[in-house]
């Protein structure tokens, strides 16, 4: 297998821990009374899941192997909503840097097709870490109003989940 469908190996494994974190960060804030921000979190998870299956079907339509590893535990407290989302921003900017690097990988390869593919993945991660960005800014302009912070909560609510599944045995 070439260094460049290792790469890409690797990254499934990426996505799905960040699908973990994101869980994590979910199950935290549920824990913590913000079921909006939670549901923000779970709706963030499932489309890191579906990132990973990208790749995944990517490498198949290659005719490569898939090789899934171990995905590595997660954090599982932060302070605050605000604690949560700055550290989504830092893992979707480093997100960012393996994309970037998967990039320069298929062009030095060179492999056009995976360029192309990775456009996607590009594109994507600028509205993941403005998506950040811009939650981060609203709980900056709230400071400590707790009023504020309800309404955000209600706000991340809305988010569309991908798909619906339970969250409770019953």
């Amino acid at each position: 297998m070439s260094k460049l469908f290792e790469a890409i190996n690797d990254q499934i494994n990426a996505e799905m821990f960040s699908a973990y974190l994101y869980q994590s960060m979910a199950a935290d804030m549920e824990h913590k009374g913000f079921a909006g921000i939670a549901h923000w979190f779970l709706a963030q998870a499932q489309e890191e899941m579906v990132h990973a299956m990208k790749f995944y079907g990517y490498i198949i339509e290659r005719g490569e192997k898939v090789t899934l590893k171990a995905i590595e535990a997660p954090e599982t407290t932060w302070k605050d909503p605000k604690a949560a989302f700055e550290a989504a921003l830092k893992h979707e900017k480093y997100i960012t840097s393996r994309i970037n690097n998967l990039y320069k990988l298929a062009q030095k390869a060179p492999d056009p097709a995976t360029e192309i593919m990775l456009h996607w993945f590009i594109k994507e991660q600028v509205e993941e870490e403005a998506n950040a960005n811009e939650i981060l800014a609203k709980i900056q302009l709230m400071g400590k109003t707790p009023d504020a912070l309800y309404l955000l909560d209600r706000e991340l609510a809305a988010r569309p989940m991908l798909f619906t599944m339970p969250v409770t045995a019953a």
